[in-house]
């Protein structure tokens, strides 16, 4: 069967393993099905884990639910920046 529009997975964020778990998380509570990748990584090597950079454990949503997800990490990044 094949749909009008394809459903890929799509990267909303990437930070440290505790910020994606976090997120992930968040997401999973806004009923948001999320996947972190190159977790193992960030776990092993969290000296060479940088926020956004090299070695950071990403989040990845269906396209589906990625304008909702969004939504939820411009919240969780806000929040971040008034503490």
């Amino acid at each position: 069967m094949k749909t009008d529009k394809e459903i890929n997975p799509v990267e909303v964020f990437a930070g440290t393993a505790l910020q994606a778990s976090m997120v992930k998380s968040l997401l999973e509570n806004a009923e948001v099905e999320a996947f972190l990748r190159d977790e193992f990584t960030g776990v092993l090597y969290p000296w060479h884990t940088t926020p956004g950079g090299v070695g950071a454990v990403k989040v990845f949503v269906s396209s589906e639910d990625h304008e909702k997800a969004m939504m939820v990490i411009d919240e969780y990044e806000s929040n971040m920046k008034d503490e």
